[in-house]
């Protein structure tokens, strides 16, 4: 077997009981969340029993998210699977960053918290939408979002697949002209247009709340959203610019592959990083960890 990488669910993938069988299995999982109730009280019973609703808002979605990303690799590390790479999708990444030690367990929680709550502000002052592009080669998505103001290629997901976010009218037509091309553009179900410069007053403010901040040296190679890259020195940047920049996910998946990566680990809420990963990674062995029963299955499949 070759390498083994962990990578951690973004915004999208929450929903209610999340983490609650993970939390009763898990000695080192309940401490994560153990640890943000310290910090927000209330995260872990609504991540076990919080509305749909409720979890999709955006102050909420990504604490709770983080949690449970967060306790499935600590679930997994536990129980004597080790990770010799981490990566995170968007909010992900602030799991990966406090798994592998360049936040502590504390700083990561409290970061996501201000991170939530800035996203949360900047997409009320700023109105947006997100769309998914299918069936269209990357380069001619680019082409048709320079035809627009305020529409933005922001996730490189996969072959074929581009998510794009913008101003919402703008993106209604950009959906036509999606159509007319041959394409397909779907819209998603989030509260702004991440990854985009509509996110640039919550760089701002999360720049400000990471100057107090002491970076740890990490304990195994973190890829950034930002540029595919190992995270280095400069992290601060890196996770400032992620939040109004594209987030490179086939580049980072590709990168984890080219330095000897087979086996990928999904820790957290659904499923989508596997699928995502499959459609990039041709022969690569992929398994989903959410709770008990498929942190079990990954365990018996690995050791």
């Amino acid at each position: 077997m070759g390498k083994i990488a962990f990578v951690f669910s973004g915004q999208g993938a929450q929903y209610g009981g999340m983490g609650k069988s993970l939390f009763e299995a898990s000695g080192a999982a309940r401490q994560v969340f153990e640890t943000a109730d310290s910090i927000r009280p209330g995260t872990s019973l609504q991540c076990f029993e919080g509305t749909t609703e409720e979890l999709s808002i955006t102050r909420n979605t990504q604490p709770c998210l983080y949690c449970v990303d967060l306790a499935a690799a600590r679930a997994l590390e536990e129980a004597g699977i080790h990770a010799d790479f981490a990566a995170g999708f968007s909010l992900g990444e602030i799991a990966a960053l406090t798994f592998s030690g360049i936040f502590t367990g504390t700083e990561g929680f409290s970061f996501v918290c201000a991170r939530a709550e800035a996203m949360q502000e900047a997409a009320e002052q700023n109105p947006g939408a997100m769309a998914a592009v299918l069936k269209l080669p990357n380069g001619q998505v680019e082409q048709l979002c320079g035809e627009f103001s305020q529409v933005w290629p922001v996730n490189y997901n996969c072959p074929g697949q581009l998510v794009v976010a913008g101003e919402k009218e703008e993106l209604g037509a950009f959906r036509q002209r999606v159509a007319e091309a041959g394409g397909k553009a779907v819209p998603l179900a989030v509260s702004g247009g991440f990854h985009s410069p509509f996110m640039a007053s919550a760089a701002e403010k999360l720049e400000k709340k990471l100057e107090s901040v002491s970076f740890g040296t990490p304990r195994i190679p973190v890829f950034a959203n930002f540029n595919a890259q190992p995270y280095g020195e400069n992290a601060g940047e890196l996770i400032v610019r992620q939040v109004k920049s594209p987030v490179r996910w086939q580049e980072t998946v590709e990168a984890l592959a080219a330095q000897g990566a087979d086996t990928f680990l999904e820790c957290g809420a659904g499923k989508t990083l596997c699928g995502l990963i499959k459609k990039t990674v041709k022969g690569a062995r992929v398994f989903q960890v959410e709770n008990a029963e498929t942190l079990q299955a990954a365990v018996e499949a690995l050791l």
